[in-house]
Parts: structure tokens; C-alpha cells; sequence
């Protein structure tokens, strides 16, 4: 099973969700190899509630994760901001993940960020998994944890942008902190858009339909993380993308019709 641990549902957290764009999306996913994802949407996207909804909606339900019609296993998440400063993935039901999302309503403004303690200590009360968001990106500061709050953590991302962009030193240190801690390191590409998928993902030995054991096979180290040879292509042609995508909707265009509409 190839699994992408760290991916978006929508462009950007301020446009509003599209179920086209979606649906597009996880096709592409498909399309790129993977046979599942960590749907870790930001905790503050807008319309994070209507994204799941749909998404429980319209898919199959196979153990704790959505099945979509084109076949794609989705393990519903989330990605949230502590006062810090760095981003915390969490890994769940999709029920749990929109409680939690709820719980964190008054949190969702910079300025008003859980510390990283008390976030845990809400997500502890919760069967979820949780990981350190690309902990060494610049602007984070994860690492710098008290060792206590730290080892708290189930796993850490090694992400697909960072490495792109320096793979040796992301890895290194990915590396060498996860060993620290004694816990897995997993991949994610971190997209927002088609094009960064399949940049990097982790293969495992069998297909995983709950958190529980999700967890079970990360802990056994029964996986491996493939990193595609044009992986700092993929980067750098996703972020353009991005950028035009949501210049063609300041403009007042539609940037789904731009990706989805069937040329004559």
C-alpha cells in the first residue's frame, strides 16, 4: 500500500471548498500511484467541517477510513498551529478529527494557539496518532521542546517539500531526531495541488484500513519511503501552479474550470 501521510483537500485555507476540485484531486492522487492518504487538511481551513462532511457523504466507510469511488483509502486527519510556532499532525476517525476540530473553535487565530502541551493534552483524550509536521522547516521551532513535551509525539514527517529542497540535511536531521525519540519517521509530500504527489510516499508491506493499525505497522517499521527522482521538479512545478491557481481567483476567474474543464 502506498500511502501519502501529509496532503490537503483544498488549494488554500482562505478559498472556499470545492467538491470538484476534491474529487479531482483525489483522482490524481490515484492517477500518481497512491493507494491511500492522510487527508491532514489545516485546522483552520475555511469550511473544514463541510470538506468531511462531504467526504463522508459521498465515500464508502472500510474499517476507520472514507473509500472513494475511484478507490482511494482515506484516513481523515488534521494539521494544526501551536503558539510555538510549527505545525502538528494528528491521525483519526473522521469523527474524532471533527470533534476535535470543533473543540479547537476558539483557537483557530494566530495569537490564540494552543501551546503544544495542551494540545496534546487534548488529543490525548482522543485514539489518535500525532506527528511533527516537517519539524525543521524554518519558522518552526519543534525541535526546541522540552524533551518531555517531545516525546509525546508518535511520529515525524519527513516532508516532501523540505526534502525537495535539501534532501541530505532534511533527511539527517529527520533522521536523527526520530532516533532520539525512538519513533517512526514517515513521508508526506505536503500538496495542496495534483502535481506534488507521488514527490515522495511510504510503502507498506499490506493494506491498512485502521488507525490502530496503521500505528501497529509504523511502530514494527514495516514500511520504506520512496523518494521520486524529479521530486524538486515536482516542487517547484507545484508551487507555480499554486500561485497561478489562486492569482486566477483573485483575478475573479474559476481555477477549477481551468484544471477540470474538458477541453473541446
Amino acid at each position: 500500500m502506498y500511502l501519502d501521510f501529509h496532503t490537503h483537500g483544498k488549494l488554500a485555507k482562505k478559498l472556499p471548498f470545492s467538491t470538484v476540485y476534491t474529487d479531482w484531486l483525489f483522482g490524481e492522487a490515484k492517477d500518481a500511484g497512491l493507494n491511500a492518504l492522510c487527508l491532514t487538511e489545516h485546522f483552520n481551513t475555511l469550511q473544514f467541517d463541510e470538506l468531511y462532511g462531504y467526504l463522508m457523504k459521498t465515500c464508502r466507510r472500510d474499517g476507520d477510513t472514507l473509500v472513494t469511488e475511484g478507490g482511494l483509502r482515506i484516513f481523515a486527519g488534521m494539521e494544526t498551529d501551536i503558539a510555538e510556532g510549527g505545525h502538528i499532525l494528528s491521525i483519526g476517525t473522521p469523527e474524532n478529527i471533527l470533534e476535535l476540530n470543533r473543540r479547537l473553535e476558539p483557537n483557530k487565530e494566530k495569537g490564540s494557539f494552543l501551546t503544544f502541551e495542551k494540545l496534546m493534552n487534548l488529543f490525548e483524550k482522543y485514539p489518535i496518532i500525532v506527528g511533527a509536521g516537517h519539524p525543521f522547516r524554518e519558522g518552526g521551532h519543534i525541535p526546541e521542546l522540552p524533551m518531555e513535551q517531545l516525546g509525546r509525539f508518535h511520529f515525524l514527517d519527513l516532508n516532501g517539500k523540505d526534502v525537495a529542497q535539501d534532501r541530505k540535511g532534511t533527511e539527517e536531521k529527520t533522521y536523527r531526531l526520530g532516533n532520539k525519540l525512538g519513533i517512526p519517521v514517515v513521508s508526506g509530500s505536503d500538496t495542496h495541488q495534483a502535481v506534488q504527489y507521488g514527490c515522495i510516499r511510504t510503502k507498506f508491506e499490506k493494506e491498512i484500513i485502521t488507525v490502530s493499525d496503521l500505528y501497529a505497522e509504523m511502530k514494527k517499521g514495516a514500511y520504506e519511503i520512496l523518494i521520486s527522482d524529479n521530486a524538486s521538479f515536482k516542487v517547484r512545478t507545484a508551487g507555480i501552479l499554486k500561485k497561478a491557481l489562486k492569482e486566477i481567483d483573485a483575478l475573479g476567474g474559476n481555477y477549477v474550470n481551468v484544471l477540470v474543464e474538458k477541453q473541446a
